[in-house]
């Protein structure tokens, strides 16, 4: 029986976790702040990180713009717990990525570029 979008959104973000161990935790948000699809911790609130990732989104692509820029490609912020990373999924969906504080940022945002080209396809 083949798979939903939603089972091969959710199988996309566990193989980017698998592939990167300092992804703690990974989900697909539409650009109107609607969660797609998540890998987050039960102490995380989906609605609420929906809603922030396509607010920094639509920021991001705002500042990016205006400051000539050119197109955005990724939102990067850092916390002293960790990193959240946003990378744009076409025109219609986000990318939302929460790693840890010691994470190795070159390898994730290689398996991030991965996963949104395989994202693409489903959204």
């Amino acid at each position: 029986m083949a798979k939903s979008r939603n089972e091969q959104l959710v199988e996309h973000l566990r193989d980017l976790q698998v592939s990167s161990p300092d992804i703690e935790a990974a989900a697909v948000v539409s650009v109107d702040g609607l969660t797609m699809a998540s890998s987050l911790p039960g102490n995380v609130e989906e609605d609420r990180v929906s809603a922030m990732s396509a607010a920094m989104l639509s920021l991001g692509e705002r500042i990016a713009s205006e400051l000539g820029r050119g197109s955005l490609d990724q939102v990067y912020i850092k916390g002293e717990k960790g990193f959240v990373i946003l990378s744009a999924i076409g025109e219609e969906a986000v990318l939302t990525v929460l790693a840890r504080e010691q994470a190795k940022l070159g390898l994730i945002f290689l398996d991030m570029s991965r996963a949104v080209k395989e994202l693409e396809k489903l959204v």
